[in-house]
């Protein structure tokens, strides 16, 4: 069995209290009735209240209809309409708009509480003073209220959807900080696969020339050629785990940073590498430019990359290396020829497969997405029975990436241009708040196109057909209009009450009404004129409560 949800003790309470401000406005209004009846509009309401104000939280709308019931149920008072129950009306209205999302429904609510003024206006058959308070007053107590309610809403989910935006703003900028960092140390372990595999590689190949010497005993060369095989699998070692490291690279990813030593240049690399025992050949064409400093690490990795393939793969092959400068760009070519009869390294043909499908496969897509993110371009393949290594650079880095180089991270990862998820959130949040806010002032300012309209004809017709108690007092029975005109008003009153009608009156005479005060939310008693062709017969007074 399904047990009843009981509310949180602090709804209790505010639901109590909240309870007790309307049911001392009810007190208050009792007090103030002129002739009030303690079970109808004091017992009554106050049971009404009770079951209203808890019943908002899980049904607001059937709240406002019971309290608008109240309200006209008011309307039945002889004296006036107004009541204390308009403030309660607009409480439970405004706790309409700010519970309830949706405004379907709730309009829906509003409109059935109007048609019910309405109908009690009409089965009531009351004077025109109430007709104007249902179409005014009770339609601000509901309307205006309501909008104030969704505005207050749409204000707290905008703060609400700002903070859960701010946390997860926050969160991502951890996780993109993080990642950055991870990147950062890939990025770290495979700059030092490059250096440090260039130089076991030299060390390794070193290693092997000594392997040839003449005076070296059996057991010299046994240990040669153990440490070079130590070496060569350091060499892999250390290259299977910058594979495991590496992710595949964003397009944006800066990969030409890191690891070239401030003073080191190509010509000190080829350097070390022609004192380690490698057969390179270089030349340089054309006046060398003034490169970016990411443009010349670049060209340094390509030639230590090709270098180190070169050494591995084809032991003791002459290495033509190739640099030109032309106006915009500069062409880096390494070319390896087949390893020598004595080169021990790889089996014929195996070197170039290694180099594009295996153990060299990591070493030449890191280059290669290097020099395509320096706005290059790099082609490896077989050539003339050995291995090239053909890059093309610009003497100048795209602008992004000099600028991400010279900055720090900000942890933004969208593409350029793009708009972040969480700002077209937020900026769905703020047009939401933004329509409900354009709806809370033009609706009363749609309403008060109508109702404005109607209450300033209404209040003119209830001020301008006012005859003053002296003016009444000076008219005298049996003058002609023409004598009295002065005394009358510019015309009577066009809505007196049935019983005012119905009273009896001399023979053949029409009777006019004419109010006694300009109060306008009150009754007042009317002054009776009968005519008889002009001439006033009768004067009387009809008592504003008579029914």
């Amino acid at each position: 069995m399904r047990r009843p949800r009981i509310p949180p003790a602090r709804y209790v309470l505010a639901d109590v209290a909240l309870w007790a401000v309307l049911a001392a406005a009810t007190g208050y209004g009792f007090q103030d009735a002129s002739a009030p009846s303690p079970v109808v509009d004091l017992l009554l309401p106050l049971a009404v209240l009770a079951v209203a104000v808890p019943l908002s939280r899980s049904r607001p709308g059937a709240a406002v209809f019971l309290v608008n019931g109240l309200c006209a149920l008011g309307m039945a008072d002889s004296a006036t309409p107004a009541n204390a129950h308009v403030l309660s009306l607009a409480a439970l209205s405004c706790l309409l708009g700010d519970r309830v999302a949706a405004a379907r429904g709730p309009l829906l609510v509003l409109a059935a509480c109007l048609a019910v003024d309405v109908a009690a206006c009409a089965v009531l058959r009351v004077p025109a003073v109430w007709w104007f308070y249902a179409l005014t007053m009770l339609p601000g107590a509901l309307l205006l209220p309501w909008l104030a309610g969704r505005h207050w809403r749409g204000r707290r989910e905008l703060v609400r959807e700002g903070w859960r935006l701010a946390r997860s703003l926050e969160e991502r900028q951890h996780l993109v900080a993080e990642r950055a960092r991870l990147t950062e140390r890939a990025d770290i372990a495979a700059d030092m696969h490059d250096s440090l595999g260039h130089v076991l590689s030299l060390v390794a190949l070193r290693a092997g020339a000594l392997e040839l010497s003449p005076d070296l005993t059996g057991r010299d060369r046994a240990d040669l050629a153990e440490l070079r095989g130590t070496i060569a699998n350091a060499v892999e070692q250390l290259r299977e785990t910058v594979a495991v490291l590496h992710e595949p690279r964003e397009s944006g990813a800066d990969t030409s940073s890191g690891g070239l030593p401030v003073k080191d240049t190509v010509e000190d690399l080829l350097g070390r590498a022609v004192a380690s025992g490698v057969p390179v050949r270089w030349e340089r064409h054309g006046s060398v430019p003034a490169l970016s400093p990411l443009v010349e690490r670049g060209m340094y990795r390509v030639v230590q990359e090709a270098l180190t393939n070169a050494v591995k793969h084809a032991p003791g092959g002459v290495v033509r290396v190739g640099i030109t400068h032309e106006a915009d760009r500069t062409r880096v070519t390494v070319v390896n020829a087949a390893p020598s009869a004595g080169g021990s390294a790889d089996e014929p043909g195996q070197a170039d497969e290694d180099r594009t499908s295996g153990a060299g496969r990591r070493g030449l897509t890191g280059l290669r997405e290097r020099v395509t993110v320096l706005g290059g371009s790099l082609r490896t393949g077989p050539h003339q029975g050995g291995f090239r290594v053909a890059a093309v650079l610009p003497h100048q880095a795209p602008a992004r990436l000099a600028t991400r180089a010279a900055a720090p991270d900000t942890g933004r990862d969208t593409e350029p241009g793009a708009t972040p998820e969480s700002a077209k959130r937020l900026a769905e949040v703020r047009r939401t708040a933004r329509r409900r806010s354009v709806v809370a002032f033009a609706a009363p300012v749609t309403a008060a196109a109508f109702f404005v309209p109607a209450a300033v004809y209404l209040a003119w017709q209830l001020t301008t057909g006012v005859l003053s108690p002296s003016g009444f007092d000076e008219l005298e029975t049996g003058r002609s209009r023409a004598e009295l005109a002065r005394l009358l008003p510019a015309r009577d009153f066009p809505y007196p009450p049935d019983h005012a009608r119905s009273a009896p009156r001399p023979p053949a005479t029409h009777c006019e009404f004419y109010r006694s005060g300009r109060d306008l939310l009150d009754q007042v008693d009317l002054y009776r004129l009968c005519w008889l062709d002009d001439i006033l017969v009768a004067k009387d007074t009809v008592q504003a409560n008579q029914r």
